[in-house]
């Protein structure tokens, strides 16, 4: 049933063939806060600082401008969408709705193969990076998984059982992680300063990558060092998109969802480019840290002390706990809203609302387990951490690549957004978009993302073999999407 107490920007839904079934409570700094909690600088930082040692130096930083700039293009593009589509499923929706329900639902089904992946690759972070440096050990394959394992289950206990506060956590740790990261940008330059272990000459340093080929583009099967270094922009700046799969819980979603989806992008961009400057400046040893499984952790407790670092370290825990968990609830809400349209599968069960939580629950435990197979496939890898935050930095390009192309095939046609437009801005915004997203789908051809590739051919075949069941047994009219009634007005009123 429609609840008829929200206000007439709230109740959007129903224009889409829908009922209001889920509570509409989130504001905009929840909203904001799903976007920036997925996004999560420390999250992405933590995890492939170190990578980016290892492949490109520290000189590797300089390519997080770029990916800046490219993934607002992106961001734009996909608040032109929202602002027009606020229905639960994301891409799923907007794909299915504007081209066709086939294609739709194979961004929808890659969109779900990228978020049950990424929760692993986010809380793995913790359970491998951070937690061994704050209680002072070595982490093993055999700890990680258990650690990470515990972690998915807490995460899933709080969305199967409210919504509110699942909410209430997240909000509290984006704060942290804000406090937390300017806190740490401002105390490791000005100690960095004080004791003089701030170098400038570190930002411009290659490491211990050769001179030779450093700035080449590479070869068919490889990419070139600095190049490489465009996956640690990659992989953080992503998921903003979430806020959109929170549209129907969303108070006047077409305003709030676009802007918490750009100011995400940008606050996460300015915040992490401080972060990473002032970090490596501080690098001691850029050859022997990069031979390091916990280098962010390190730099911090040589500047700033056991006592203020593990602190500042424990801010950082919560602020990528709660990046895992928005994702999971993000996941959740994409099965959710797959399953209500009768195209996921064991959707008779994963549809179905819990009367007393208000939570789609079935989901979230479905979403939780499936989770937690991936985490046991990767976990016996030694290098599970890059394999998981490869298939999760592949995926989003490829999700951003099928919904800018179909943003740029259906513009002309597109209504009036009732909430957010790009105006004159949009022929440039989208040309920078295309260019960004031709040029980071290309590093993918390095021979070292050959599991995150395979990862994903095996889960798409696995989709495949559903989607064919679905088309033999209903036809392509049986996957017809609700009617878009305000649209199609729309259409026959600018004919």
């Amino acid at each position: 049933m429609t609840d008829s107490s929200t206000s007439p920007g709230d109740g959007r839904v129903t224009e889409f063939g829908y009922t209001q079934s889920l509570e509409r409570s989130t504001g905009r700094f929840a909203s904001f806060a799903v976007a920036f909690a997925f996004v999560s600088i420390a999250t992405g930082i933590f995890t492939t600082y170190g990578s980016v040692l290892t492949s490109s130096g520290p000189m590797g930083i300089w390519t997080w401008p770029i990916v800046i700039v490219g993934q607002l293009a992106v961001a734009l593009l996909i608040g032109s969408l929202a602002a027009r589509i606020p229905v639960t499923g994301y891409a799923y929706q907007w794909v299915s709705r504007l081209a066709n329900p086939v294609l739709g639902w194979i961004t929808g089904w890659i969109s779900f193969t990228f978020l049950a992946i990424v929760v692993v690759a986010v809380d793995y972070t913790v359970a491998a990076t951070v937690v061994p440096a704050l209680f002072d050990f070595t982490g093993t394959p055999a700890t990680a998984f258990l650690i990470t394992a515990g972690i998915l289950v807490l995460q899933g206990l709080l969305v199967g059982l409210s919504t509110k506060w699942t909410e209430r956590v997240n909000n509290f740790a984006v704060t942290a992680e804000l406090i937390g990261m300017v806190a740490l940008v401002v105390l490791l330059f000005i100690v960095g300063v004080i004791a003089h272990k701030l170098s400038v000459g570190n930002l411009f340093s290659r490491g211990a990558i050769p001179a030779d080929g450093y700035w080449s583009f590479g070869t068919a099967t490889s990419a070139g060092p600095w190049m490489l270094g465009f996956l640690l922009g990659a992989f953080t700046i992503v998921g903003f998109e979430s806020a959109a799969n929170l549209a129907e819980e969303t108070k006047k979603p077409e305003i709030v969802v676009p802007r918490a989806m750009w100011q995400a992008v940008l606050a996460s961009g300015v915040l992490g480019f401080l972060f990473l400057l002032v970090v490596t400046a501080a690098v001691n040893d850029p050859a022997a840290l990069a031979q390091s499984g916990t280098p962010i952790a390190d730099i911090i407790r040589d500047i700033l002390g056991s006592f203020v670092g593990t602190a500042l370290l424990v801010l950082v825990a919560i602020a990528i706990f709660a990046c895992g968990l928005v994702i999971l609830m993000s996941g959740v809400r994409l099965v959710w809203a797959m399953s209500r349209d009768q195209r996921f599968p064991g959707w008779q069960a994963l549809h179905k609302i819990s009367p007393r939580f208000k939570t789609p629950l079935n989901a979230t435990v479905t979403m939780t387990v499936i989770s937690a197979v991936i985490l046991g496939l990767f976990s016996t890898s030694t290098d599970a951490l890059f394999k998981l935050f490869s298939a999760a930095t592949l995926l989003p390009a490829i999700i951003y690549a099928i919904t800018v192309a179909l943003y740029i095939a259906t513009r002309r046609k597109l209504p009036p957004s009732k909430g957010f437009t790009l105006g004159r801005w949009e022929t440039p915004v989208l040309v920078v978009a295309v260019l960004w997203l031709v040029f980071v789908l290309s590093l993918f051809r390095d021979a070292s993302f050959r599991d995150p590739w395979l990862y994903a051919v095996v889960m798409v075949a696995l989709g495949a073999v559903y989607l064919c069941y679905l088309l033999v047994t209903r036809g392509r009219h049986g996957l017809k999407m609700p009617e878009m009634s305000s649209i199609d007005a729309e259409f026959e009123d600018a004919a």
